[in-house]
């Protein structure tokens, strides 16, 4: 019997194991979306919570890991909606030392506004896909929807970033 069977069998300490095996995928895997590193914290105990508190109802033969992205995913995605947009710095951090001129400054931060006006659906796509550069399959398992409504976020997400970088002035 493996850990996770013990576990859906009702063996309190077979938790312990679980939360050793896939902690640090599934803080990736929030922080990947949020891009947040201390609500990653919090959300990973809150995926843990979830899976001990609904151990009566799950499948021994499941896929524990496969369970615990898509609650990840649904957190992180909640955890979008709720926060407030976080304000871009015009100015890097005091300890980076390679130059950059203002103009990129100005682009890095067009971006991240963009970015930010996307809904919480479109923005885990994109930052999933385009940036963490996970397959459209992965995403699709994560989110729990098809391959063709990943692929159609993708395209949605794309056309409204396009689309507000150029009424910023850039060219995409």
């Amino acid at each position: 019997m493996n850990v996770f069977e013990r576990f859906a069998a009702g063996q309190a300490e077979a938790f312990e194991s679980l939360f050793r095996e896939h902690q640090r995928e599934v803080y990736g895997w929030i922080v990947r979306i949020t891009r947040d590193p201390g609500a990653a914290e919090d959300l990973t105990v809150e995926a843990f919570w979830r899976l001990y508190q609904n151990r009566d109802r799950l499948d021994p033969k499941g896929n524990c890991a496969g369970w615990l992205r898509r609650v990840a995913t649904n957190l992180a995605i909640d955890h979008l909606r709720r926060a407030k947009p976080a304000e871009v710095l015009e100015a890097e951090p005091a300890g980076r030392k390679e130059p950059d001129c203002a103009e990129q400054r100005q682009t890095r931060a067009a971006i991240h506004s963009a970015l930010a006006g996307l809904s919480p659906k479109l923005r885990a796509v994109v930052q999933l896909i385009l940036i963490e550069d996970q397959p459209y399959a992965a995403v699709a398992d994560a989110l729990g929807i098809s391959l063709s409504a990943v692929k159609l976020r993708m395209f949605r997400a794309t056309r409204i970033l396009r689309r507000t970088l150029e009424e910023r002035g850039l060219k995409p």
